[in-house]
């Protein structure tokens, strides 16, 4: 199930901030992107409608199970797009930009035989 590139970078970024910090709130993805609030706001209650992720009483973010094997599927492709293109030479900066444009476009077969 793709969802779009959009989504697809805030479910990662949520993944992300949860598993570095255990507890994810939507101040904590606006810095993560250096995104306004209000914009981080209008994303996360896109990704609420789409029942990707919870947001309890104390306003933490909570991705649901459909949302963590989403997340988990673009950070799987992120992080071996980022290292397959470093193990080319491409500048780790540049790579990870790269690999984040990437991973929303591969289709599952070439990836695949990337993995």
């Amino acid at each position: 199930m793709r969802v779009g590139e959009s989504k697809e970078n805030y479910l990662e970024a949520v993944y992300v901030l949860s598993k570095r910090n255990g507890f994810v709130r939507s101040i904590d993805v606006a810095n993560y992107f250096e995104y306004s609030k209000p914009s981080v706001s209008v994303a996360m209650a896109n990704l609420r409608a789409a029942k990707l992720i919870t947001v309890d009483d104390a306003g933490g973010i909570h991705l649901t199970d459909v949302g963590r094997a989403l997340a988990e599927q673009v950070y799987e492709r992120h992080t071996l797009l980022t290292r397959f293109l470093t193990a080319l030479g491409v500048d780790p900066e540049i790579a990870q930009e790269d690999a984040c444009r990437i991973e929303h476009v591969l289709s599952q077969s070439s990836f695949d035989k990337l993995r």
